[in-house]
């Protein structure tokens, strides 16, 4: 077939228009919609005046600067300069600021400014979905995963390591002002960048000594200092736990992140009730199942939400009842404060043993002469010396009845609907939105950028939706 003729000099037969360069269903028009679409009120929340200054030179309009921060967040653009670059080269940001080309320090000073405020953004776009009568109201899923800080692991130090940096530190700062001494000569100007840097260095490794009295045994990192060391799937990393909370789009198709949140504790237990409250506060009423994996199971947590009445699927990581001498074959008589074994042994309340961080634990035990002559000697306990012994926590009561129903063959069937919830929306958060390191550093920057990328995400959501339903 020949070839279609082709110049890099070819110019404009007649002159388009900048609306005609974007795709009609292009998603930046979207955000622009959703952007344009927001009331005062709304951008109250946001702290943003959008009536502007009376006095001064010409500013941005909110509404561009905006919407280039929330596509740059879809499309996985998140840093200022890149977005700079963005804003110079790439036809849908051209479209967002009307041709306008802001440069990053005003990107930057108005991402920084709003930043507490932009957190509201992810509440937004969840009521836009509960008045579009999008969210599936069944169930809803829970999960965490570790996200890289903007830090090193080698600029980890723990106690002693610390001590070893501010000894050298100060022989560095030591040297460095004998050098600058001039005699009778007047000081200079400024003090020397070298001596600068020392300096800074000396405040940040005596406010990272104070930060360890608080965190006995562990370590501070110096670039940012609220990173803890977690294990994640690559190893141990410098970084942050975010969460989010997913509920499925009404009729298939996709997932919304109702609540999100970042934690410096490497465990997800004490993460699920705050999580359900937060989901139920955005949308407006609470989902009445909730799925989550076994990082999330604890008694304490089966406890609470029994007596809140919040429905739970949680598997138990590492307890085995279908073993036959298991605890919860063990009925309990509230009468004699007592538990009666498989092999109709009677176990007494012997005492309590008490554990750092939590609860007291109340242990049972048959006697010991019973137990070494039981049919049972073996698989029930090998223990010679004590026999038998149950520990039972204050929410043992919680614990039975929540295995009991993760045993039903209708709790095991929506379980298995977890994985394909959560897990997904992970894997578009990092592979597609760029979330698998953090920019920012210190706690409450990190929170409200995976907040941004939360809401980000439920745009890329709706604008799918609206797409299916224009079809």
């Amino acid at each position: 077939m020949p070839w279609r003729e082709m110049t890099r000099e070819q110019g404009w037969l007649l002159p388009p228009t900048l609306d005609e360069l974007l795709a009609d269903e292009h998603p930046a028009r979207f955000v622009a919609a959703f952007v344009d679409g927001l009331n005062e009120e709304e951008w109250a929340d946001l702290g943003v005046n959008t009536q502007g200054e009376a006095l001064g030179a010409p500013a941005y309009h909110p509404r561009a600067l905006l919407s280039v921060w929330l596509y740059g967040f879809m499309t996985g653009v998140r840093s200022s300069r890149k977005l700079e670059g963005a804003c110079r080269d790439q036809v849908p940001y051209l479209w967002l600021t009307g041709w306008q080309q802001p440069d990053h320090n005003t990107l930057w000073r108005f991402y920084q400014v709003h930043r507490p405020h932009l957190r509201n953004l992810l509440r937004q776009t969840v009521q836009t979905a509960v008045r579009l009568e999008m969210v599936d109201w069944a169930v809803q899923a829970v999960d965490g995963t570790k996200v890289v800080g903007n830090a090193s692991s080698s600029r980890a130090y723990d106690e002693p390591a610390l001590v070893r940096l501010l000894e050298r530190t100060e022989a560095a700062i030591s040297d460095l002002e004998s050098q600058n001494e001039s005699g009778d000569d007047p000081p200079p100007p400024k003090l020397p960048e070298e001596l600068r840097q020392a300096q800074r260095l000396r405040e940040r490794v005596l406010a990272a000594r104070k930060g360890l009295e608080e965190r006995s045994g562990q370590q501070v990192n110096l670039t940012d200092p609220d990173v803890r060391t977690m294990r994640g799937r690559q190893g141990y990393i410098p970084g942050y736990n975010a969460q989010a909370m997913v509920s499925p789009v009404a009729g298939g198709g996709g997932m919304l992140i109702t609540a999100a949140e970042v934690t410096q504790d490497p465990a997800d237990t004490g993460q699920l009730l705050p999580l359900i409250a937060a989901a139920r506060e955005t949308t407006g009423r609470p989902s009445p199942l909730t799925l989550a994996d076994a990082g999330y199971f604890s008694g304490a947590n089966l406890e609470a939400c029994a007596q809140k009445s919040l429905a739970v699927a949680i598997p138990e990581g590492q307890s085995h009842p279908a073993h036959p001498y298991h605890k919860d074959r063990f009925p309990y008589d509230p009468n004699t404060d007592s538990y009666t074994c498989p092999q109709d042994q009677i176990l007494i309340f012997s005492h309590l043993t008490h554990r750092k961080n939590h609860p007291p634990v109340r242990v049972y035990r048959a006697p010991r002469a019973a137990c070494r002559v039981c049919p049972a000697w073996g698989t029930c306990t090998r223990n010679r010396v004590q026999g038998r012994l149950l520990e039972v926590t204050i929410h043992e009561r919680a614990l039975r009845a929540h295995r009991r129903w993760m045993a039903t063959p209708g709790a095991q069937a929506v379980f298995r609907r977890r994985k394909g919830l959560v897990e997904p929306v992970f894997g578009i958060l990092k592979e597609q939105q760029g979330a698998r390191r953090f920019l920012r550093r210190g706690l409450e920057a990190v929170r409200s950028e995976w907040s941004l990328l939360a809401a980000a995400f439920n745009l890329r959501t709706l604008w799918k939706a609206e797409r299916r339903s224009a079809t």
